[in-house]
């Protein structure tokens, strides 16, 4: 099995509002920041193939769906479906993704599903051959959004989803369409019913695989906020995502799974460390990843 990690669209976002209740002088130590007071983003996607047999996703980006007010005010970059691009460069396209794996359902994780924008043209899904998976508490939460969050979501996607025949929820640790192969955790703090989805690694220890890649969702954002006090502006509840990252921390730890990061514009994937004052950090940072062997 080999790993690619492809670009997705990126973003500018506010850097008060991705570091939460941490101040200024803190976060600008770690990313650089413009006169607006935004922070370069990433939207970063991990493909893997084959995994159970397959061609995997996991996640889509936020995409080129918004029309271009709606850009311009998300901080979108780029016009085009940068997503598309990335998956051609790799040698593949949206049609040969047999899965797609989302974390949840905001809009710049799962807005790459949908077909760019274009003037008086309703949303529409591409990868028209792939089983897309969700949880099910998060999709709860997505067809009834708290007003905290609404403007998170897009508002046709569920139906798009539902509509195409090839949902799959997912409640347990595991899935019909990947088996064993991938490991669900699940989260809270940022959304109800975040999925973070472990490719299971090559050895097992006791019974549980060590040396596999987690897809780290917006539990863990890049390398800064693995951290544990830092949150974003975004969490629903911070004090429980730091406890759910401190537990998610200290077992990727133990089992040497290495993190996949979706925003870190500098930084795909990383292995988990911890110093002798207990403070957790990274090392062996790749900031791309090329037809990478699972335990490269």
């Amino acid at each position: 099995m080999k790993l690619w990690s492809i670009l997705g669209n990126s973003q500018k976002l506010d850097g008060g509002a991705m570091f939460g209740n941490a101040p200024r002088a803190l976060w600008e130590r770690w990313t650089t920041v413009d006169d607006a007071n935004r922070i370069d983003l990433a939207c970063r996607a991990l493909l893997a193939s084959p995994l159970a047999g397959k061609t995997v996703l996991f996640e889509a980006g936020i995409g080129a769906f918004f029309a271009p007010t709606l850009r311009e005010r998300y901080g979108v970059v780029e016009a085009n479906h940068v997503l598309l691009d990335s998956l051609a460069e790799a040698g593949f396209s949206h049609e040969d993704i047999d899965v797609v794996v989302l974390s949840h359902l905001h809009f710049d994780h799962a807005g790459g599903l949908l077909a760019p924008w274009a003037e008086g043209r309703a949303p529409s899904l591409l990868f028209p051959n792939a089983t897309f998976v969700v949880g099910a508490a998060h999709w709860q939460r997505a067809r009834d959004p708290h007003p905290r969050d609404r403007a998170s979501f897009i508002p046709e996607l569920p139906g798009l989803l539902e509509a195409s025949g090839r949902l799959q929820l997912v409640e347990g640790d595991r899935c019909e369409a990947l088996g064993d192969a991938v490991r669900f955790h699940h989260s809270d703090g940022h959304t109800p019913g975040l999925l973070l989805a472990e490719i299971a690694g090559p050895e097992r220890v006791d019974g549980e695989p060590h040396g596999g890649v987690v897809f780290c969702a917006d539990l863990i954002p890049g390398r800064p906020w693995v951290h544990v006090p830092i949150t974003m502006g975004y969490d629903r509840n911070a004090e429980l995502l730091i406890d759910e990252k401190r537990a998610f921390l200290e077992d990727k730890l133990a089992r040497n799974v290495h993190l996949f990061f979706t925003h870190d514009p500098g930084c795909a994937l990383a292995q988990v460390v911890r110093d002798d004052k207990g403070k957790f950090g990274t090392a062996h940072e790749h900031p791309e990843l090329h037809a990478r062997a699972l335990a490269a």
